[in-house]
């Protein structure tokens, strides 16, 4: 199905039916996004970032949120 038949199908929906979706969708992308962090951590990818947030801290630099 191609993206173009799913916005088509989208339009035609009852707004309750449209809201459902991106409720869904929401979760789905959050879903997503919490498997590329984990692969970016495991691959390392975030190692040197994470290293500039510790020295930050330990520099006094970090403030409570």
């Amino acid at each position: 199905m191609s993206v173009a038949e799913i916005e088509s199908a989208i339009v035609q929906l009852p707004a309750k039916e449209v809201t459902e979706l991106m409720a869904w969708l929401q979760n789905y992308h959050e879903q997503i996004w919490d498997r590329q962090i984990e692969e970016d951590l495991e691959a390392g990818r975030l190692d040197k970032l994470l290293a500039e947030v510790d020295e930050e801290h330990r520099d006094g630099l970090a403030r409570p949120l």
